[in-house]
């Protein structure tokens, strides 16, 4: 899915994660997520202390395994899931801002992609084409209508 920027994939640049304080930060794996969820899980709202969560969704080359240097500066929460998948969350070990996290599949596989949280996408495109909210049935604000969303998942992301 294309965003509304005028550059191309090729000529964008990857754009700048950083916590809070600033202690952990590296760049974005590509220029441009995947996908852009709004997810209004329960979940979510407890992560943010919010009415949802941002996650822009980007491949893990790149960034996972983590560098020695960002490995140094952020800690691990690992939390069960539905289905008997967990999540590994990767903070900031100063200010302790959630940056990504991981889902690992209930076989033990981690998944290919990371959800970066969209408060520390410094340059972040919050109006992309590509976003849409999800678990709309937690949701504690209204949404407007044309905007895409969906009561779980939308139904080709339901696996494992």
């Amino acid at each position: 899915m294309a965003g509304h920027g005028t550059e191309t994939d090729t000529e964008a640049k990857p754009l700048a994660v950083r916590c809070q304080c600033g202690n952990a930060s590296f760049p974005t794996p590509t220029a441009k997520p995947k996908i852009l969820f709004y997810c209004h899980c329960t979940e979510c709202q407890k992560q943010t202390s919010s009415a949802f969560g941002t996650s822009a969704i980007y491949t893990s080359d790149g960034l996972l395994p983590l560098s020695p240097d960002l490995a140094g500066r952020m800690k691990v929460f690992h939390r069960q899931t539905e289905k008997g998948r967990s999540m590994e969350c990767y903070f900031c070990s100063e200010c302790g801002s959630r940056m990504f996290h991981r889902i690992i599949s209930a076989d033990g596989k981690p998944r290919n992609t990371v959800s970066i949280k969209g408060g520390c996408i410094e340059g972040l495109e919050w109006n992309w084409s590509g976003s849409m909210h999800i678990f709309m049935r937690s949701a504690v604000i209204d949404i407007p209508a044309e905007f895409e969303q969906y009561e779980t998942l939308p139904p080709w992301m339901k696996m494992d």
